[in-house]
């Protein structure tokens, strides 16, 4: 189990972390969730003996990491995809670790075929691309198989077949009564997942929760309506104030088939019954719920600190439906050289939690006896 207890962590003249609580539980995986600069690897770092916050406490298995007699049996983690030597191969990096921890040689065998190196274990890791270096610093995570996870954006470069994996592993090592704590900015990666949520937003958590939960609170229903008669949809509600009928963009500008139109607030049996009354052609008529990406991006928008400008236009490219401009005209918003046409957006600063390279924390030499 890993608790994360009342972290207060400053930075400069911001508050990086702000009293951050919640706990990563045995037999679950948590997803750790929010925008670019939220605080979830500082917070990672924290629990990991890395930093050293100004308030709070992180406890994993009930003691701070740097008491841990055996520290890759008790957690492993990924911070760094890229923190393995450059000069090193794969399985160099990996006898390196394993003998400073007194872990068998055996177990590097062992890691290196779950995560699916093998082919590559000879070669340096400077020459790995991000996704094959993802794959050697989650092996390392495992080498002590440890009783708890911290994978910090572990898909960040993974092909489909290795965020699948990756899925697997988290749900097989929480199937086993283990903790993992795992986090990432997308909420659709996380939900297929996770157990619990915990979604940080500028150093504060702003909702504990399980998907599930998250869903049923934040999402509301609403009716998906394809009709050509527009102006009499509006007016059957036009003595409703709690309806709200909102137009929907849609491709497809043939009038025949229909416009589309979201109604909030109307629930889908009088819907219907309401429509045949007035005999409204509706070409399609069903409920929708917002999704679990449409629901977190409603909560933590306000918390966002990097935003960027709209292109200009109305409407992005479709690709393989518009056309491209004849050579040497520029596109809308851009110089013929393929510039943008309009100021670049500052990024608002270098981001405060930088990464640590994790063999600074996967080689401590305390450690009594491995473990196969």
């Amino acid at each position: 189990m890993i608790s994360i207890e009342g972290l207060i962590q400053p930075f400069g003249q911001r508050t990086v972390l702000d009293q951050v609580t919640f706990t990563a539980e045995d037999g679950k995986v948590t997803g750790f969730l929010g925008p670019n600069g939220a605080g979830k690897s500082t917070t990672m770092r924290a629990a990991l003996g890395l930093i050293s916050p100004d308030g709070g406490q992180c406890l994993v298995d009930g003691k701070p990491y740097q008491t841990l007699s055996s520290p890759m049996t008790t957690v492993g983690a990924v911070l760094d995809a890229k923190s393995a030597h450059k000069g090193r191969s794969a399985y160099a990096h990996l006898m390196a670790l394993a003998a400073s921890n007194r872990i068998p040689r055996s177990r590097v065998d062992d890691v290196i075929a779950l995560t699916g190196i093998d082919s590559v274990k000879k070669r340096r890791s400077g020459s790995f691309s991000l996704g094959m270096s993802q794959r050697l610093s989650i092996a390392a995570a495992l080498l002590g198989d440890p009783h708890n996870l911290i994978l910090d954006e572990p898909i960040n470069g993974l092909d489909p077949e290795g965020v699948k994996w990756v899925r697997e592993l988290c749900r097989f090592y929480a199937a086993q009564g283990r903790a993992v704590l795992l986090s990432s900015h997308l909420m659709s990666e996380v939900a297929l997942t996770a157990d619990n949520l915990v979604i940080i937003g500028q150093g504060r958590i702003l909702e504990t929760t399980t998907v599930t939960d998250f869903l049923n609170e934040h999402s509301a229903k609403s009716i998906r309506v394809v009709t050509s008669e527009a102006a009499k949809l509006r007016a059957i509600f036009a003595r409703s104030p709690q309806v709200q009928v909102l137009p929907v963009e849609r491709q497809s500008t043939d009038p025949q088939e229909g416009e589309v139109f979201r109604i909030i607030g109307a629930e889908l049996l009088q819907a219907a019954q309401v429509f045949a009354q007035a005999q409204l052609l509706v070409y399609e008529l069903v409920e929708e719920h917002a999704s679990l990406e449409e629901a977190y991006m409603t909560l933590t928008h306000p918390q966002v600190q990097y935003t960027s400008r709209e292109l200009p236009g109305e409407a992005p490219i479709s690709y393989g439906q518009a056309p491209l401009p004849p050579a040497g005209q520029a596109i809308a918003g851009y110089q013929s050289n393929g510039t943008q046409a309009f100021p670049p957006v500052a990024n608002g600063g270098a981001n405060a939690a930088g990464q640590v390279n994790s063999l600074r924390h996967m080689s401590g030499r305390e450690m009594k006896e491995g473990r196969q």
